[in-house]
């Protein structure tokens, strides 16, 4: 593998306000995406945020208006030079979220497409197509029409449409958006093990940050059409640095400027609040912990906590087999209760109450 295997792309992508939107601005998409071949890169991000955007660049869909896109040392874009593959001459397979299966053809007929669309002869196409239908467990649905397929099948010869030309580059946009839970599970699985034998690059677009952490080598997390975080899933679960991903991954983050072991939180909504916290850092620093690590009481409690504010309990909803609480007051807080404990507090919205955090259960790191 030489240095310029891989993907290196440099995305700028301006797009017209749309009409009726009443904005007068437009949104641009001005990313960098990196990836080796055998990667899985997971786009992640809030609706709008520009994956859609950035995988439709990637495919040659959404023509470039600056930057650069280069495959295995190959310049597949460069709008300074206008030099612009056309999708169909571009080493990429897709498979879309609602998978665009042809009905009027076979499981097997939908699987050779991709192959007679690059030249291959009809016999050997469909030889090809038997072979991927049977690594994807589908070779007794070769005949079947998609409307005979079950979802799970359907995304199955998508994937197997995609990976028959061998493309150097496969995009895969919200692959299981239109799965229910049970099969997605299962989906789930069986796309990590084909991705593992995957020798390209896969990019991965989802906002399901399940799907990214099961599925990605590493993630790309994007808002507002730009980078916020990249790197290992592990890392970003554990740093979080926006509101967006801590939310994803269930956790309270808080941006402030450390001073030994207190922390002075930015933008606290009453005046100056500190949080203690068993790191000791000194100048700008995220503070994170989970639902869980938060205490409620009725009263202002006798604990050890270090941290102790007033707070109202501003929304409550069932999160598994606990009820989530959104507390609102100097920090806005999430915390995680038992049934009992919520029905023994006599919590309901609008209740006034304390909220504690031990130091020792927080974790600050730098910003």
């Amino acid at each position: 593998m030489s240095g310029e295997d891989g993907l290196r792309a440099h995305l700028v992508v301006d797009r017209a306000p749309r009409p009726g939107s009443g904005s007068a601005q437009g949104f641009r998409l001005d990313v960098r995406l990196t990836a080796r071949p055998g990667e899985v890169l997971a786009l992640l991000g809030p609706n709008g945020a520009g994956k859609t955007t950035a995988l439709r660049a990637l495919a040659g869909l959404t023509p470039l208006t600056a930057g650069e896109l280069t495959l295995d040392g190959r310049v597949l874009e460069q709008p300074a030079a206008r030099l612009r593959l056309a999708p169909e001459d571009r080493p990429v397979g897709v498979v879309f979220q609602d998978y665009l299966l042809f009905p009027h053809l076979s499981a097997l007929d939908n699987v050779a497409f991709g192959l007679r669309t690059r030249g291959v002869r009809k016999a050997a196409a469909r030889a090809e197509a038997a072979d991927w239908l049977d690594r994807v467990g589908l070779a007794e649905h070769a005949a079947a029409r998609p409307r005979a397929l079950s979802g799970g099948q359907q995304q199955r010869v998508a994937l197997a449409r995609a990976l028959a030309p061998h493309p150097r580059l496969l995009l895969l946009d919200e692959p299981m958006a239109a799965l229910d839970a049970r099969t997605r599970l299962d989906v789930r699985s069986q796309l990590r093990r084909h991705l593992a034998a995957f020798d390209a690059v896969a990019v991965l677009v989802t906002h399901d940050p399940l799907d990214a952490m099961v599925l990605a080598d590493r993630l790309t997390v994007i808002e507002d059409g730009r980078v916020v975080q990249h790197g290992p899933p592990a890392e970003i679960a554990r740093h979080p640095r926006s509101d967006y991903i801590a939310r994803l991954v269930g956790l309270n983050l808080f941006r402030g400027t450390a001073d030994g072991h207190e922390v002075t939180v930015d933008a606290a909504a009453a005046g100056e609040t500190r949080i203690t916290t068993a790191d000791s850092s000194t100048g700008p620093v995220f503070v994170a912990f989970p639902p869980s690590a938060v205490t409620v009481h009725r009263s202002h409690p006798d604990t050890s906590a270090r941290n102790v504010w007033q707070a109202v309990v501003a929304g409550m909803e069932l999160h598994g087999d606990q009820v989530r609480l959104d507390l609102t007051g100097e920090l806005r807080l999430t915390a995680d209760l038992t049934q009992g404990a919520v029905a023994e507090l006599g919590l309901i919205e609008g209740s006034t109450v304390w909220a504690a955090v031990k130091a020792t259960q927080t974790h600050a790191y730098p910003g």
